[in-house]
């Protein structure tokens, strides 16, 4: 995972014996692989070449280009170190092996390396997947309650904690753009802003229903209930990214902000609603995307974010083409209902299951604090490239 820290092996010193040379031996043959399909030594050569470029006396004359040159040198180097890691990682495990032969290491610590190399394989197996143009950019997620009222929207605000939690566990930038606050608590709808690389790779396992089974505490008689909330993701866009916006379709509305933001947000109309009518890509349709932001206490500084998600959702429809495909994120959205969920968190029977690929935790209490990594996991193995 982005963090360096993976979540997704699974294996561990809990449920390992001591390895075996066959062990051994596929972990050195995934490495191979690896080297293979990411055409590491072309990366090498190709990261000479590139860097070369930003040696250049006029290079940072054009911003945009130049910030555009380094991001792809870090991305080479990204695979290229990633590889090292992993190949000195399976060398550590063969050294270590033959010292436990030589009575010089304990199991213990071989199991501890071989793990930590299965790891690191795994997450570089796993960042392998998402190839797409859009899988590494930042992402943006839509958390809209369903039918239910206050139970609903108080599920609404158990997702938006769990996703804010998953990223910081990666390190990720995470900002709440704008929230619609539920009539007695929970959240009708939220907007979160994700900044960091491949998060919409990752989250865009999310897209879909998610169903909440639970003895309400909003209902007197303790009754077991069910709740659906939506969540839609849709990658965020960069300014290496070139999306075309007619200015003749725009028109703004301001309002008060009721968010944080202190007593000048009520005071000032800092809040932002940004329509956009144009003709949808997809559907060959005049539609209209309309976008509130209130993250900051600057009007100005609302416009420019409101901008950049109106990019990022034009960019999603422009994808959407590109994959001759009608209904994947925005225009495809399910209705909130019985028979559309992707995953069912039932906190009675203490399981949490992704109705995709049947994976499934008894750690409840893990999942709602963001330990979400092998959901994401399975699922990128399971239908990554048809995305």
């Amino acid at each position: 995972m982005p963090n360096g820290k993976s979540s997704y092996s699974l294996l561990t010193t809990k449920n390992l014996k001591m390895i075996t040379t066959d062990q051994i031996k596929a972990a050195i043959d995934r490495v191979e692989a690896l080297n293979k399909y990411l055409n590491i030594e072309e990366k090498k050569i190709q990261l000479e070449e590139e860097e070369l470029k930003t040696q250049a006396p006029e290079f940072w004359q054009d911003q945009k280009r130049a910030e555009a040159q380094m991001k792809l040198v870090k991305g080479l180097k990204f695979w290229i170190e990633g590889y090292n890691a992993v190949n000195a990682a399976v060398n550590e495990v063969q050294i270590a092996y033959d010292f436990y032969k030589e009575e010089a290491m304990t199991e213990a610590e071989v199991d501890e390396a071989y793990n930590h190399a299965i790891s690191l394989i795994e997450d570089l197996e796993m960042r392998n997947m998402l190839r797409r143009e859009e899988d590494k950019l930042g992402a943006v997620i839509k958390i809209v309650a369903g039918a239910g009222g206050t139970e609903a929207q108080d599920w609404g605000q158990m997702l938006m904690r769990m996703y804010l939690r998953w990223c910081e566990k990666q390190g990720y930038k995470a900002e709440i753009t704008n929230m619609l606050e539920g009539d007695e608590a929970g959240i009708k709808s939220v907007t979160i802003q994700v900044d960091g690389d491949y998060a919409y790779g990752y989250l865009k396992s999310e897209n879909g229903v998610h169903r909440l089974v639970r003895v309400s505490p909003y209902n007197a008689q303790g009754k077991r209930m069910t709740s659906f909330t939506s969540v839609f993701v849709v990658p965020l866009v960069d300014d290496t990214i070139e999306i075309e916006i007619n200015p003749a379709g725009i028109s703004w509305d301001t309002f008060r902000s009721s968010g944080a933001g202190g007593q000048n947000v009520n005071k000032v109309e800092t809040g932002v609603r940004l329509h956009y009518v144009f003709k949808n890509p997809v559907t060959g349709e005049q539609d209209e995307i309309v976008i509130e932001n209130t993250e900051s206490r600057s009007q100005l500084d609302n416009r420019e974010n409101a901008m950049r998600l109106l990019r990022s959702q034009l960019y999603e429809l422009e994808l959407q083409k590109r994959r001759e495909e009608t209904a994947k994120i925005e225009a495809g959205k399910k209705k909130i209902e019985w028979g559309s969920q992707i995953r069912s968190y039932v906190f009675d029977d203490r399981r949490v299951k992704d109705h995709r690929t049947d994976y499934q935790t008894s750690n409840v209490n893990a999942v709602m604090d963001g330990d979400i990594d092998m959901f994401i996991k399975t699922y990128l193995m399971e239908f990554g490239g048809e995305q």
